[in-house]
């Protein structure tokens, strides 16, 4: 990679947690690798604030991302750094996503201190999660499991694990291999069955939009891995067209094929008595229309009726 003259420091802001800082510190060396000076920003946002409500309760909308999306408007941070499934569906006009890290293993997994832990249809387990979408799918596939509300950084969950609140845990593989507990995963989930919320396993990169356009151009060249930008750019399609964030039970997966990119999604009721799920394939220069496709279709299949049901149940809550 040819050696980069811009001489700025591009300052990197980042939620604190032990996560957030690795995906920010692996920002920075692919920056530095590209002759750039980095400089690391904490913000604390209000999703690391509040860990007494479920996400649904203190509205989901930007709980992880807000807080950085100021620093970018005052010029404090030259860009945010986050997990792509984070982000909110919609992006301020003022703002926009310029890269998507290369993409970890997507999968959802469980972990247990007991090594014999074993997930079945029997399982009665009481496993922690905080994702609607995680526990309506597993209220679908593993009917006898309950859960419990799982909030906080991966090191909190681990430990509450370990206090036995719950028998185990339901987490991302990609938080979990890049924390170094993958040695504590006793059962991982197929991707087709078990979909993951869009953007899983990825890390966006967030700037202002009139943020000089050499120093974007040079963020994006060096940050910014091209395949996992055409799969996001479609399971971000149907998340918008969803109006879904991370408090609805909605997934996504994009795949590039020989043919173009296929892109599986969907949506679950809360119950989990309801599943629907689709397939489209297409070609990469349509990923972001082919996701919006999708979303359209599982809307008309009843989608727009559990999405009305989830609200009115909010509501009463």
């Amino acid at each position: 990679m040819a050696e980069n003259t811009l001489d700025k420091t591009i300052r990197i802001g980042t939620r604190g947690s032990k996560l957030a800082l690795w995906q920010a510190e692996a920002a920075a060396e692919k920056l530095q690798a590209a002759g750039l000076k980095t400089e690391l920003v904490i913000i604390s946002t209000k999703g690391d604030q509040v860990l007494d409500k479920s996400l649904d309760k203190i509205g989901s909308k930007g709980v992880f991302t807000e807080e950085l999306e100021v620093s970018l408007r005052e010029g404090k941070v030259e860009i945010a750094v986050h997990s792509a499934k984070d982000v909110q569906s919609t992006i301020p006009a003022d703002l926009e996503l310029i890269a998507f890290m290369e993409r970890e293993e997507v999968n959802d997994v469980i972990l247990s201190f007991d090594p014999n832990f074993k997930l079945d249809r029997a399982s009665k387990a009481l496993i922690g999660t905080s994702s609607t979408r995680r526990k309506a799918l597993l209220r679908k596939y593993y009917p006898n499991v309950t859960t419990a509300e799982s909030r906080g950084n991966l090191q909190t969950r681990l430990r509450k694990l370990e206090e036995k609140q719950f028998d185990a845990l339901m987490l991302a593989y990609a938080g979990v291999v890049r924390m170094g507990y993958d040695n504590l995963i006793v059962h991982t989930f197929p991707a087709d069955e078990f979909v993951p919320a869009a953007g899983q396993g990825s890390v966006a990169i967030e700037c202002a939009r009139d943020l000089e356009p050499e120093v974007k151009k040079a963020i994006k060249n060096a940050l910014d891995h091209a395949d996992t930008h055409t799969s996001l750019l479609a399971e971000r399609g149907f998340l918008r067209t969803m109006e879904g964030g991370c408090s609805i039970p909605s997934f996504a997966l994009a795949r590039l094929t020989d043919e173009g990119i296929s892109i599986t999604g969907g949506l679950i009721s809360l119950d989990g008595q309801t599943l629907l799920q689709e397939t489209l394939s297409g070609s990469t220069e349509v990923a972001e229309k082919l996701g919006e496709q999708l979303a359209r279709k599982i809307l008309d299949q009843g989608g727009d009726a559990i999405l009305k049901s989830i609200k009115a149940q909010r509501s009463e809550v």
